[in-house]
């Protein structure tokens, strides 16, 4: 056995699990490096991926050839669509997981992928030489030489857990930490820091009055994850929810001299969009109840994932606290929640492609970044890994703009802006939402990766299908004509308006009353087409109605995007000393000086600096 690979991957977390199939199918000889096989792909926290902007990730992931929609759908337990109530580009697919059959998933996917060997073992030194990665050395003292080496570590860089007074040092509960790396990473110059996240106690669902409680039914209609993976087999679950209530919080106050947070034990920033029930408390002290979430941990199991409850507060708080809550009376938990501490590198000494500004050949991705999710590291994952392939081979990198993923808008923002807590993804973060949607990133996606050699065939023939089917629907409806004696009595049944004039049936479409399945019950030639399209039509019709009742707001922002995209064409890296610039303002100095965007865009989304600074970049450039 030679210990001497393209790409070595430390972590076997989610993004480790996408960066090390990503790399290994693009051709490079990829060796993954992970302490326990048996945890590859763990959820550490709540078994479930996807929710808002974070499902658009997963779809995206898969979209490029990736593998977490695929484990999603093959370990699913749940399944639903949030914000159906609103427009599609709040659309947003979640499931719910079964934890032990979703880490045998990734590792039978991992353990059949050519190019890829994975390695029991802990790394503790990163070596580099002349500013360029050579290789790694681990616990067992083995050295693997490699020309790029991914960063996935997760939260175990010098892990520290928080139980009350309680500290433990671990990388999750029962695993240790991971000690040296850090260090070893540092000393050439890459800045680290300290986050932290947490996790809530995990129940018996023996010990629960599930009748106390409200049903959460998942959905059973055609969505799913990946594109081209199957349909959910496993049998599917209910989620359970109830709430908090005055005696909850008075017992919860009670702990708060001995919590973590707020006796000075952690003095690290936490993700602002998962708090602490101890934080909800402290920041909403009006609120009188806070919504809780109880969902399945397997198929099988008992075990149960209380969202909404995490926590760091001592064990008899939590417990105490939880017992006052009708359908928590007899409570009985595996184990408590905690904090957890550890350490991140500052993602702006990254480039786009994730690799490293200081260490040529190092990549970073996951929560290493200052993220948080799972889904946010598997997209970090698979642009890590696509780059450190596509860089051993000496081709162009591989970057995505704002407006062709949600992945781009996380990693521009991670580089150009930086983090001061853990960074979580929502819609709200793209400005170009509309053209981000959870139903179009095959096509946003799929072409591109296959011309890059990740997606396969089947995954592109797969996409031409599904295009060709869209067409032929939008063509019909743009060029069939209606009459009003004909189409009226089908327009009444369907409580909207008769025509006075004939109309395109693509009008007719934008009605909110109108989908292109009920209208097709009327229309004999568009329900031949949609029959044609088989397991598929559902797929495929969505598609094309978004296409349809949306066309006015895509092709808009579609504009306002290429305009931008002009201000990305400008490079400006390496043209200016900014430090001597007397004519920008002194934070913008400062920040173009760390930063060194690539692109006047870019330039211009970095905190602190305005547009007048952008104006005086334009002057100097003679534009």
């Amino acid at each position: 056995m030679k210990f001497d690979y393209d790409v070595i991957v430390i972590g076997g977390g989610h993004a480790g699990c996408e960066a090390a199939a990503a790399s290994a199918k693009m051709g490079a000889r990829t060796c993954l490096i992970t302490m326990d096989m048996n945890k590859i792909g763990q959820m550490s926290c709540n078994p479930a991926v996807g929710g808002i902007a974070k499902g658009q990730i997963v779809r995206e992931i898969d979209a490029l050839g990736g593998h977490m929609g695929i484990v999603t759908d093959r370990t699913a337990i749940q399944f639903r669509m949030l914000n159906r109530s609103k427009g599609p580009a709040m659309w947003s697919p979640r499931a719910q997981c079964d934890r032990g059959k979703f880490i045998w998933a990734w590792r039978e996917i991992l353990e059949n992928t050519p190019n890829l060997q994975i390695w029991q073992d802990q790394v503790k030194e990163l070596l580099a030489e002349h500013g360029e990665v050579v290789g790694v050395k681990t616990y067992f003292d083995v050295v693997f030489k490699a020309r790029c080496v991914i960063l996935t570590t997760g939260t175990f860089l010098n892990g520290l857990m928080h139980i009350g007074h309680t500290q433990l040092p671990g990388g999750r509960v029962a695993e240790p930490a991971s000690y040296h790396l850090t260090e070893s990473i540092v000393r050439h110059g890459i800045t680290a820091g300290r986050m932290k996240t947490g996790t809530p106690v995990r129940i018996d669902g023996r010990s629960v009055h599930f009748d106390e409680m409200e049903r959460q039914d998942g959905e059973q209609d055609y969505h799913k994850f990946s594109f081209i993976g199957d349909y959910r087999k496993l049998k599917q679950l209910p989620c359970w929810t109830c709430y908090t209530n005055p005696d909850v919080h008075d017992m919860l106050r009670s702990g708060l001299p001995d919590s973590p947070l707020y006796n000075g034990q952690i003095q690290s920033i936490g993700p602002r969009y998962c708090p602490s029930i101890e934080t909800k408390l402290v920041t909403f002290p009006d609120r009188d109840r806070h919504q809780l979430f109880l969902e399945p941990e397997g198929e099988s199991t008992q075990e149960y994932y209380l969202n909404g409850f995490s926590s760091s507060l001592p064990l008899h708080v939590q417990i105490d606290a939880l017992k006052r809550i009708p359908a928590f009376r007899d409570l009985a938990v595996y184990r408590p929640g905690y904090a957890i501490e550890y350490d991140f590198f500052d993602p702006t000494q990254l480039k786009h492609t994730l690799e490293s500004k200081i260490i040529s050949g190092l990549f970073m991705a996951g929560q290493v970044n200052g993220t948080t999710g799972y889904e946010e590291a598997g997209g970090q994952g698979i642009v890590a890994g696509l780059n450190a392939a596509l860089k051993c081979s000496g081709s162009e990198p591989f970057i995505m703009h704002r407006d062709e993923s949600n992945i781009g808008v996380l990693i521009d923002d991670l580089v150009t802006k930086g983090v001061d807590e853990p960074y979580r993804m929502f819609t709200s973060r793209a400005e170009y939402r509309i053209l981000l949607r959870q139903d179009d990133a095959d096509a946003r996606l799929t072409e591109r990766s296959y011309q890059l050699g990740l997606a396969t065939r089947e995954r592109y023939d797969y996409w031409l299908s599904k295009k060709e089917g869209i067409r032929r629907i939008v063509d019909f409806c743009c060029e069939f004509s209606l009459k009003p004696a004909l189409i009226n009595p089908a327009l009444e049944s369907l409580s909207t308006t008769p025509l006075k004039y004939g109309c395109k049936l693509f009008e007719l479409i934008n009605r909110p009353q109108i989908t292109v399945k009920n209208i097709a019950e009327h229309i004999e030639p568009l329900q031949t087409i949609l029959d044609s399209f088989s397991d598929r039509r559902e797929e495929i019709t969505e598609a094309a109605e978004i296409q349809m009742k949306y066309h006015g707001y895509i092709a808009r922002e579609r504009i306002i995007a290429d305009k931008m995209q002009r201000l990305e064409n400008i490079k400006i890296k390496g043209k200016f000393d900014y430090r001597n610039m007397n004519s920008l303002s002194t934070e913008a100095r400062q920040k173009l000086e760390k930063i060194n965007p690539k692109t006047l865009a870019q330039a211009g989304r970095i905190p602190g600096v305005s547009p007048s600074d952008i104006n005086v970049l334009l002057v100097l450039l003679g534009r």
